[in-house]
């Protein structure tokens, strides 16, 4: 019986050794399983919805793995122009060529572009294919005469009257259709980002560069249908621009056609021009476009807003708050082009707080001046990481970089 005892009280104190181990072992599978289910639902949650600190471990994964050249690459949108001049509407192999080496953030197209709806989604899904990193694929669609594939007929998208139409009407359920309908119709032909809506107010009747591409002349009414436009672009699963800060409805003269000097005070610019821009921005738009037009009597400078750094980072992105992508307007345009070498502007529109410079006047030169500008100090790669690193925030948080993608790492499972 002694014997007997000793064994099982031997085999007790085995067993009682042996049990925390098992459930150590099944604290860790358990600890595994629940890893991965939560690693499974955010690679299928909403992008929309990752909290900040998620988002940020993933891009910056993203951007350790990127060369200086690589991010310098995403802060360009380009047209089919700089990528090849004599190229409009496919793919050459210099076009190619220039996608796979420079790495540009996206390409906006134009009606020359267009030539029917396979054409362009063929186009599009060439572009994408040069590289891992997706690109944007912008368009300027606001309806009425600035909608490049509503105008052209073989794009057989839905056309809308101009936005002051819209406006006069006073109805925001209109702005949010025109905002879903343009969305829905050009998410299916491989665009992803919409330089729109106008959100400047119509105060001087002698603008022609704005005109009727605004909501109106009641700053009230104009936030209104701007906040609406935003809304249903993003429904319609694209990108929302506001344009073009600081507000340019009020003046009398063309920035494609030289410089600009807007009028005005501060005190204006909060009271009416701001207002359509803080809207929109409290409704989520991913893009601000940042005109040429100059506001010497503010910024004591006769340099365009999209080159001013009071402009740029001290009011826009600090004073009213603004956390994602600035763009400049086209840098080809000649309030810019007129004064300022390719190199220089790109440079100057970075120092100035720009994330994203749009269709340079050279993109070689603007590209390696860019870069340029790091190797020598002139600018810091915190800066272009920054520009960079908001890119791909949008990129990621509207879809275009899939969570599913394997270029992401979610960092649950690193851990």
């Amino acid at each position: 019986m002694k014997d007997r005892a000793l064994k099982y009280g031997i085999f007790l104190l085995l067993l009682s050794m042996l049990l925390p181990l098992a459930a150590c072992g099944s604290s860790k599978k358990e600890d595994k399983k629940d890893k991965a289910e939560e690693t499974t639902s955010i690679r299928d949650m909403n992008p929309e919805n990752l909290d900040e600190i998620t988002m940020e471990g993933i891009v910056s994964d993203l951007m350790g793995n990127m060369s200086l050249e690589e991010k310098v690459g995403q802060i360009f949108i380009v047209s089919t122009d700089n990528l090849d001049f004599d190229a409009e509407t496919k793919m050459t192999d210099q076009m190619e060529e220039r996608l796979k080496n420079y790495k540009p953030g996206g390409v906006v197209f134009f009606g020359f572009n267009l030539k029917g709806r396979k054409q362009l989604k063929t186009f599009i899904k060439k572009m994408q294919a040069t590289n891992e990193l997706p690109l944007f694929m912008a368009v300027d669609e606001e309806g009425g005469n600035v909608a490049r594939i509503a105008n052209t007929e073989k794009m057989k998208t839905t056309k809308f009257p101009p936005m002051s139409q819209i406006g006069a009407e006073g109805d925001t359920q209109a702005a949010r259709n025109v905002g879903k309908t343009i969305g829905s119709e050009i998410s299916e032909l491989g665009i992803n980002l919409d330089f729109a809506p106008v959100a400047d107010v119509t105060t001087n009747d002698k603008n022609t560069e704005i005109g009727d591409r605004s909501f109106g002349a009641d700053p009230k009414l104009v936030s209104d249908m701007v906040t609406e436009v935003v809304k249903g672009l993003h429904e319609g699963g694209v990108c929302a621009t506001l344009k073009h800060f600081p507000g340019q409805g009020d003046s009398g003269e063309d920035t494609h056609r030289g410089y600009v000097d807007l009028d005005t005070t501060i005190d204006r610019l909060r009271d009416v021009e701001f207002l359509p821009f803080e809207a929109g921005i409290k409704a989520g738009a991913d893009f601000v476009m940042v005109s040429h037009v100059s506001v010497s009597s503010v910024t004591g400078q006769d340099v365009p807003a999209s080159l001013s750094s009071l402009m740029v980072n001290d009011i826009l992105r600090d004073e009213l708050q603004y956390e994602n992508v600035i763009i400049t307007d086209a840098l080809n345009m000649k309030g810019i082009t007129k004064f300022y070498d390719p190199d220089t502007a790109a440079v100057l529109a970075i120092q100035a707080g720009n994330d994203v410079i749009l269709m340079p006047d050279n993109f070689e030169e603007a590209f390696q001046g860019v870069l340029d500008a790091v190797e020598d100090g002139t600018l810091s790669e915190e800066q272009i990481d920054r520009a960079v690193a908001r890119i791909l925030t949008v990129k990621i948080r509207r879809g275009i970089l899939p969570l599913s993608s394997g270029l992401i790492r979610i960092p649950e499972e690193s851990e």
